[in-house]
């Protein structure tokens, strides 16, 4: 089917190639007139037509002003001018204007039909690539997870990545020389920060993948990664090689906005953690500070600037064990740490039994691992003689009961540093900002005021402000200048309008029923009460 409009202010002319076209092509086309040349950009506009022929000469709008307001919003449409005017400039006009044929009146029915003809052969080529076009991108659809999968195990395997990071890119369109990644974790409830039944949850991944990858690259222009056990990884080209503090903030909203809504619409629970943007060759760091990030927050999610910076772990079978055990330390977690060392101890066992030497190093080794990250995370002091005893000590372990009591011991006192260092790096932060709070609470202040002075992100100081101080950073803002509000209206020389802006009020009604709240009694009638 072929919609085209025929536009002339001649009665006589409309019906004769409405005639033309109906007796030659039939059923074919679907036609619609126009005497104006605003009726022309209305039909154009509502029967969106494939082919238009339109006389120059018409009421209002000429032919030539027509054709330049249509194609605003539909250039491809097909345009046979025919006029009584054989003029040049007319002609010049048309041809800027991409007109298919110029014809000058009167016309005959051959050179109609043929014009028609020519002009449906374009239509049904432009259809044809545009189908193609399609076909084309449905297939990329459906390999390009298959691709972007490749591309990000190639990342993460080192396998070979600059033999094929130029085929990679081309294919992809990434013309970006930086990239953040990010690691995203499911299961089926979230307990001390940790994903419940991962197991299940990679499971039933295999089905919420298309709708995962959908939702993903409606918050970030990604590659998304294949399913991992129960994780998933987004590579995020990035323009610049760091981000500022103000797109850090952004791309955790953007990140806790996309979890929201992952968890609206799949039955899991999630998490993100976020690295650093690093140059593409090296973005596997990106990924390693990701994980990292998850493992040494709870929160929903968390960028690695957000946390202190551990040093790296190689990870050694049983790598989910091993990593736990880790992780429970530097959080402190003598009984999640007590735990996971337990049942490392116990496989061991299984395993080597008979191999008591290895079992010394290994048990040397992870003890040596989390006091060395301590260390680095100020959880530690140690010299360089600080364990001139350790190889004895383990080595004097009448047997195994002993070796493992010796590795909780040590455990027990990585986790005790790790809890002094927590109290230590949250009580500065707050500290800090207490200390802000107090000497600019007259001010303006907010929330992102704050965490950009401390240099963390919103919700993730929002948090710790909260845990450590008891209080909201409202409520204590709110406090303070209560508390300043109190000892101004001692002094009669300040009116209740200069106590309002002193305290960081610009409206004194709203000051007044917040200083009821916690007064019991409006500033006016404390003064009163005063004396």
């Amino acid at each position: 089917m072929y919609r085209i409009l025929i536009a002339d202010d001649e009665g006589i002319m409309l019906e004769s190639l409405k005639s033309i076209i109906n007796s030659n092509f039939g059923s074919e086309c679907e036609i619609a007139c126009a005497k104006t040349g605003r009726a022309v950009v209305e039909q154009a506009e509502a029967f969106r037509p494939d082919i238009a022929f339109v006389d120059i000469q018409m009421p209002g709008l000429s032919g030539i002003q027509a054709m330049k307001e249509i194609r605003k919003f539909n250039p491809g449409m097909i345009f046979i001018v025919i006029t009584a005017y054989d003029k040049f400039h007319y002609a010049q006009e048309a041809i800027n204007l991409g007109v298919m044929e110029y014809l000058t009146k009167p016309v005959n029915k051959k050179k109609i039909v043929e014009v028609c003809m020519k002009a449906m052969k374009q239509v049904d080529e432009t259809r044809q690539k545009r189908s193609d076009d399609l076909k084309i991108r449905e297939k990329l659809e459906t390999i390009l997870p298959v691709i972007e999968s490749g591309y990000i195990y190639n990342v993460l395997l080192q396998d070979d990545f600059h033999t094929y990071e130029n085929y990679y890119r081309e294919f992809l369109n990434i013309d970006k020389k930086y990239a953040f990644m990010a690691v995203v974790e499911f299961g089926d409830s979230i307990e001390n920060g940790i994903l419940t039944n991962a197991v299940g949850a990679s499971v039933r991944a295999s089905r919420f993948y298309p709708e995962f990858r959908e939702i993903a690259k409606g918050f970030f222009e990604c590659m998304v990664g294949p399913v991992m056990g129960n994780r998933i990884v987004l590579l995020v080209p990035h323009e610049k090689d760091c981000v500022e503090y103000e797109e850090r903030v952004e791309i955790l909203t953007r990140m806790r906005n996309m979890l929201h809504k992952l968890e609206s619409r799949i039955d899991s629970k999630f998490r993100g953690g976020i690295g650093r943007v690093r140059a593409l060759e090296e973005v596997k760091e990106s990924y390693t500070e990701a994980l990292r990030a998850l493992r040494e927050s709870s929160s929903h999610v968390v960028h690695i600037n957000d946390i202190p910076v551990i040093q790296g772990y190689d990870v050694e079978y049983p790598v989910e064990l091993e990593n736990r055990y880790v992780q429970r330390t530097m959080e402190a977690d003598y009984a999640g740490a007590s735990e996971a060392a337990n049942r490392f101890f116990d496989w061991m066992l299984e395993n080597y039994s008979k191999y008591r030497e290895d079992i010394e190093i290994k048990v040397l080794e992870l003890v040596m691992r989390v006091e060395q990250n301590a260390f680095c995370r100020g959880g530690m002091k140690y010299g360089f003689r600080y364990r001139e005893n350790y190889l004895r000590e383990i080595q004097s372990c009448s047997d195994y009961k002993a070796l493992r009591s010796w590795f909780l011991d040590k455990t027990e006192e990585v986790c005790s540093g790790m809890t002094a260092t927590k109290a230590r790096e949250s009580e500065s932060v707050v500290t800090k900002a207490r200390a802000y709070i107090d000497e600019n609470y007259q001010k303006d202040i907010s929330l992102d005021e704050v965490s950009r002075m401390v240099d963390i992100s919103p919700y993730y100081f929002s948090k710790l402000f909260k845990q450590e101080q008891g209080e909201n950073f409202i409520e204590y803002l709110t406090r303070i200048r209560m508390q300043n509000a109190r000892q101004l209206l001692m002094n009669q020389n300040y009116s209740i309008k200069e106590v309002c802006a002193m305290c960081g009020y610009s409206d004194p009604n709203y000051f007044s029923r917040i200083f009821k709240k916690y007064e019991g009694v409006t500033p006016r009638e404390y003064r009163e009460r005063l004396g």
